[in-house]
């Protein structure tokens, strides 16, 4: 009694409906059908507070999983008459129009709302294709053209992350995020962090952060380079830390944007640190880290099932026989699992050595790849015995990373 994806419209009524937000919070509602439409209707009606019951014959293991969380209850069951007792809104998206058509009627007689899924204009509410961004709800109704409907939200939605279209009456942001802006394609930002990059007063970024992202700015915003160039000039994370209070004690919000995520490499719980200290209210935005994101994008995953059931990330801003150095270069030595390395490359031949030495077979793949994600990612794949000579043969250069382990050999065309 499941209604199906491609059955579901707006409406189809000539007249047009009246858009309106319900508070359903702590109240019932039913949902009729278990398949992939209550689906995708549930995580929205269990975020809004509602309680949920869901009757049906049978549900998807996605539905009875919320069941079992205790997100929603559950019947398994057809419809009766007097399944609405109590309700203030239902969906009636089971896979028969006789059923749905009872629902409606009876949902009319007892003056409760009521989505039809299969046959829109005849139920008595719809859904309108919805989106929810920082504290705003939007609906888009087409008339019952779903993809329209759903087309309209999606582009709304970008151009209001994007900072094409802003929300002028929206209250200031205040204080300082420290965003994470991913592996290096801009696209890969997360939505939340380019909200705050198109409210910001003040950007603090790093050599490894999108530069497209800053070519979106307004020529309002204040962008400090704050670079640090591997064996060049760079700003000191005290000068950095100071930027960031003095912006924000002036009233600007300020955005830090860094490569990948804050808190892998990224300086990120100093700058927190810092921040807290003088009083200053901070946003921590997670990024897409380039540890995880690179491999898969040069198709190499750093766990498979019955292969590997670990995997770690390393700083390699040091080689292993310097006195900073934190690693245990022999317990990684011996794990089976993948090995990646950030800001590695330079020294490979030193990490490649070391692993050896502690037990790493020397014909373990490895594959270094270089701006990863960018449209000039170059990749190179040889063994632990090899791979440095490689990578001074190829010119690889930073910012690139080293994935070690079993994993390193994969490729589509090889399995």
């Amino acid at each position: 009694m499941n209604s199906t994806d491609s059955d579901v419209t707006d409406s189809d009524a000539t007249d047009s409906p009246y858009l309106v937000g319900l508070n359903l919070s702590g109240k019932r509602v039913v949902v009729f059908g278990g398949g992939t439409v209550a689906q995708r209707r549930l995580p929205l009606l269990i975020g809004s507070g509602a309680l949920v019951h869901v009757i049906t014959r049978e549900a998807t293991p996605a539905v009875e999983a919320m069941a079992t969380g205790e997100q929603v209850t559950l019947e398994l069951r057809d419809y009766r008459r007097g399944d609405l007792d109590g309700a203030w809104y239902a969906i009636a998206c089971t896979d028969e129009a006789d059923t749905n058509a009872a629902i409606v009627a009876e949902a009319a007689r007892s003056r409760i709302f009521c989505v039809r899924a299969d046959v829109a204009r005849d139920g008595t509410a719809v859904t309108p294709a919805s989106a929810d961004y920082d504290g705003l709800t939007l609906g888009v109704l087409a008339g019952g053209e779903h993809r329209r409907s759903a087309a309209v939200r999606n582009a709304v939605l970008e151009a209001l992350q994007s900072g094409v279209i802003t929300d002028t009456a929206h209250v200031p942001h205040t204080g300082v995020a420290l965003v994470g802006g991913g592996p290096g394609d801009p696209d890969l930002i997360t939505v939340r962090g380019r909200r705050l990059l198109a409210y910001a007063d003040v950007v603090v970024t790093d050599r490894l952060a999108p530069p497209e992202l800053l070519a979106e700015l307004g020529p309002h915003v204040e962008v400090i380079d704050a670079s640090k160039i591997p064996y060049g000039r760079a700003m000191a994370q005290e000068a950095i830390n100071q930027a960031l209070i003095d912006r924000a004690r002036a009233g600007k919000f300020v955005v830090r944007l860094k490569g990948g995520d804050p808190y892998v490499f990224g300086r990120g719980y100093e700058e927190l640190e810092a921040l807290t200290e003088a009083g200053i209210a901070v946003t921590v935005v997670p990024g897409i880290t380039s540890a995880i994101s690179v491999p898969s994008a040069a198709g190499v995953p750093v766990t498979h099932r019955g292969v590997t059931h670990e995997f770690v990330v390393v700083s390699g801003h040091v080689a292993p026989d310097h006195p900073d150095s934190l690693v245990d270069w022999d317990a990684l030595a011996r794990l089976k699992g993948t090995i990646v390395l950030l800001m590695a490359v330079e020294r490979i031949d030193k990490f490649a050595e070391v692993l050896i030495r502690g037990g790493r077979p020397a014909t373990t793949p490895v594959l270094v790849v270089q701006e990863g994600t960018m449209r000039t990612q170059r990749e190179v794949r040889a063994d632990l015995s090899t791979i440095a000579q490689r990578v001074k043969d190829e010119a690889i250069r930073p910012p690139a990373i080293v994935v070690i382990g079993t994993v390193a050999g994969f490729s589509v065309d090889s399995r």
